[in-house]
């Protein structure tokens, strides 16, 4: 019985493939080897049997078609190979009109495969946003995902370097406190995404990183990009394993989105090239329904009325939040207001109370403002909620400290505090707030005294505002500028460096959300962040990346990232030809300046070669209308900015 075949056209014009010459051409999803000898044209499997060599990228050598890999030889009309049994199947050739056809059996309906299952699992317990890089040793599950994405279940951004891949992840969940994926080959894919691994680890960011690897059988031996991924992302993943095939699949990817979620860290997947491919047989892909908890922890009875008791007593306490209180600030507002009490943040949490808020004092720390500083000395009881205690934001250890974080070890983690309260955020300023007529008695009320306090430092910036030297603009002028133009609901990426820091101090917050490289300070986070924080909210919010010279460097290559994907990301980036935070530090610990001086291309003329808008100004009078023009744009843009890198 005849089979019936799908002729499919591989050639418009049979001229095309000249006499004595082979090419690869695609028929449906198979590709096929054309030859053309001898007058006689032929369709041929394009994989030698040696080692799958692509024989369309092969020749015609005395008569044989020679597999360009290996140099094995076939006949180039009826696949042949002589004396040996590995011979080539053919393929039925017509042509009409001087096209070339060539016949297919039809091809079999999809079979659902492992990938399959777990990539659905994925998507069903929320993680919609992958980051990555298509490669060899991924492509099973990259077919996953792409049929994920067509069914409109899943969003996929092909980045430039796997590294952009694990920052945008980490930026993501950073935003959401839910995680995304980041997606790489095996061997130097994998290693890529380290850097922003760690990142969202350090940070408590939820985050999938999804590798491919090689081939199960051939583990062991030093195969090409080998590399035993689970050794080596031992050190940053929560949760670290190879999906083999007898492994329970659908389960296997639940419990790494779980853990991700629950303990806010990275979980990381790898996958065997083979085990991509293996039929899914009655496994289906599993959901959340029933395996997650409320969360909603009140904290011990005890250390609550003591937290009550100390609150009461005080006379001027103030409320510092760090990034773990980000989405508890209504209860912490509304604590703050009933207790008259000036609010601070740490860097991470820039933002989380407006600096027009009556009681918003801005950053303390290193990058912060004297305002905050001065609340902080002058208080009588710190109440410290979702913070870390780092060294850049300097929360002093001589005053009573409360302290209410959700996870245990937090609590004290570096030095003794007068109290602990562990629970889950809201649900225990919550209690506190229903406790707030006992504990508001004789406060006092320090509104006047935060705004005067601001009129002292907004006097200051402006005259450092003054200050010009002819070698480009001044920082605080690049942030006078954007706190005009900013949108008030930006979502701000922050670069690591001199940048950072002047970011920190005179940009005013409005109601935009920052997100930095905390725990790490990752140079190059801003640029990769954007897409990560445009993944999130699409078009409904403004996007903003701000970095220095040295940071957007790391990842330039991904502006051509957001003109791919429309991302309306406005980039700004500081150059003054140094790695000026650096330079600093070397004269400050007594060594010679060395090694920091760059040399940058023409950042402005670089993002409109890669379809964007490219802005420069050299002038401080020019900033306003950049900004402008910058910030009005529908499309992705980048104003470069020509900076003074001693006027910080």
């Amino acid at each position: 019985m005849n089979k019936q075949l799908t002729w499919y056209k591989v050639l418009d014009d049979k001229k095309r493939l000249q006499e004595g010459r082979v090419m690869t051409a695609t028929a449906g999803h198979q590709e096929i080897c054309l030859t053309h000898w001898e007058g006689k044209y032929s369709a041929l499997t394009n994989k030698c049997p040696h080692q799958g060599g692509p024989l369309g990228e092969g020749s015609i050598e005395k008569g044989l078609l020679r597999c360009p890999w290996h140099g094995w030889d076939f006949c180039p009309h009826g696949g042949s190979s002589g004396d040996f049994d590995d011979g080539l199947e053919t393929y039925p050739l017509k042509i009409e009109n001087d096209a070339v056809f060539v016949g297919l059996e039809a091809e079999k309906s999809h079979e659902t495969t492992v990938a399959d299952i777990m990539a659905e699992t994925m998507v069903n317990w929320g993680v919609t946003r992958v980051f990555g890089m298509v490669g060899h040793s991924n492509l099973g599950l990259a077919d996953a995902l792409r049929r994920q994405e067509e069914k409109g279940r899943l969003r996929f951004i092909a980045i430039r370097h796997e590294g952009a891949a694990s920052f945008a992840a980490s930026a993501y969940g950073k935003l959401l406190g839910k995680p995304a994926a980041c997606f790489a080959i095996a061997g130097p894919g994998s290693t890529n995404m380290f850097t922003g691994l760690w990142d969202a680890k350090v940070d408590r960011a939820p985050l999938l990183a999804l590798t491919g690897q090689v081939a199960t059988q051939v583990l062991g031996t030093g195969n090409f990009q080998e590399l035993d991924l689970l050794a080596a992302f031992g050190s940053v993943a929560g949760f670290n394993q190879r999906v083999e095939h007898q492994s329970r699949h659908s389960e296997l990817m639940s419990l790494a989105v779980k853990h991700a979620i629950l303990n806010r860290t990275v979980s990381h997947l790898t996958f065997p090239d083979q085990v991509q491919v293996l039929p899914a047989g009655e496994e289906e892909a599993q959901t959340p329904d029933g395996r997650m908890t409320s969360l909603s922890i009140a904290p011990p009875e005890e250390s609550l009325a003591r937290a009550i008791e100390m609150i009461a007593s005080s006379a001027r306490p103030v409320i510092i939040v760090g990034h773990g209180a980000r989405f508890h600030m209504d209860r912490i507002i509304e604590l703050a207001e009933k207790l008259h009490c000036p609010v601070m943040t740490t860097f991470k949490a820039k933002g989380q109370i407006s600096d027009r808020h009556p009681l918003g004092c801005g950053v303390l720390g290193r990058s912060g403002t004297p305002i905050a500083s001065y609340f902080m000395n002058e208080a009588d009881l710190l109440l410290v909620i979702g913070a870390s205690f780092s060294n850049h934001t300097g929360i002093s250890s001589k005053k009573d400290i409360i302290q209410i974080d959700f996870d245990p070890l937090a609590i004290a983690k570096f030095h003794p505090i007068a109290l602990g309260v562990c629970g889950e955020i809201s649900r225990t300023v919550s209690l506190l707030n229903e406790k707030t007529e006992e504990m508001a008695r004789e406060k006092v009320r320090q509104e006047e005294e935060i705004a005067e306090r601001w009129a002292i430092w907004r006097k200051e910036k402006k005259r450092r505002l003054s200050e010009e030297r002819g070698r480009g603009v001044s920082s605080i002028a690049v942030f006078d500028a954007l706190n005009l133009h900013a949108p008030e609901n930006a979502v701000m990426c922050v670069d690591v460096g001199n940048n950072a820091y002047s970011f920190g101090r005179y940009f005013e917050s409005a109601h935009q959300t920052f997100l930095m490289s905390g725990y790490l300070g990752s140079i190059g986070f801003a640029l990769p962040a954007s897409i990560g924080a445009w993944a999130a909210v699409g078009n409904a919010r403004p996007v903003i990346a701000v970095a220095g010279d040295g940071g957007i460097c790391q990842y330039l290559a991904e502006f051509s990232t957001l003109v791919k994907y429309k991302m309306p990301v406005k980039v700004i980036v500081l150059n003054n030809n140094e790695l000026g935070k650096i330079s600093k530090e070397q004269r400050a610990g007594g060594w010679d300046k060395w090694a920091t001086d760059l040399v940058n291309p023409d950042f402005a003329a670089y993002a409109a070669s890669c379809g964007g808008l490219g802005l420069k100004v050299k002038k401080r009078e020019e900033l306003d209308a950049a900004m402008r023009a910058l910030l009005s744009h529908e499309g992705p843009a980048l104003l470069e900015i020509c900076a003074d890198v001693q006027l910080i």
